[in-house]
């Protein structure tokens, strides 16, 4: 067939159908389809993808190590004033939990600016690290709210098991203020 006869062509045998029609016969010369077959399917737009914030964990966990390391140089700083030796066997807490440390001016002080309301250890700071950490572990997803809370509550209770009984009352209230927040955040799932 060449070009010419293509151009050419004029076909008055030309039919139209009706919609109803036409679905019909397109349906009937459609090659059979394959259950198979990838099908895109766009997911809602209001659907969030939560993932993990690595970045403000690893940030987080600098900042309660750097903590940590200066809590622990004041106590250590002070017990060596003390003329206490500090090694692996050195239970620092139960020093501090029974009351056998005299604590100096200089660390009282720097203790209660510490644990104060707005302090570093405080209950307010220490129960938000502890939610944003939850946060990030979850991509912000508030349906992982419980899953948090109940690690929350392990860890407080390692905290119990290495301080060797109770832990001080700023600790039981930062937990109540840690949990109230993920129930918050939890709850916002239903707003």
């Amino acid at each position: 067939m060449s070009i010419h006869q293509i151009s050419n062509y004029n076909d008055t045998s030309t039919k139209y159908l009706s919609n109803k029609d036409n679905k019909k016969v397109i349906e009937e010369q459609a090659p059979a389809i394959n259950d198979e077959a990838a099908v895109y399917e766009k997911a809602p737009s209001n659907k969030k993808v939560h993932q993990r914030d690595q970045a403000t964990i690893d940030r987080l966990l600098s900042e309660a190590e750097a903590g940590a390391n200066r809590l622990r140089d004041l106590v250590e700083r002070m017990l060596l004033r003390q003329g206490e030796t500090i090694d692996k066997a050195t239970n620092i807490y139960s020093l501090l939990r029974e009351g056998k440390v005299q604590v100096d001016e200089e660390t009282r002080l720097q203790a209660q600016k510490d644990i104060a309301e707005d302090g570093y250890w405080g209950v307010e700071q220490t129960s938000e690290r502890l939610f944003s950490f939850a946060k990030a572990l979850t991509g912000g997803d508030p349906s992982q709210a419980d899953a948090m809370i109940k690690a929350v509550k392990k860890g407080f209770e390692a905290a119990e098991k290495a301080w060797g009984g109770e832990l001080p009352q700023i600790s039981r209230d930062t937990l109540d203020r840690t949990i109230s927040k993920m129930e918050s955040w939890r709850d916002s799932l239903n707003e």
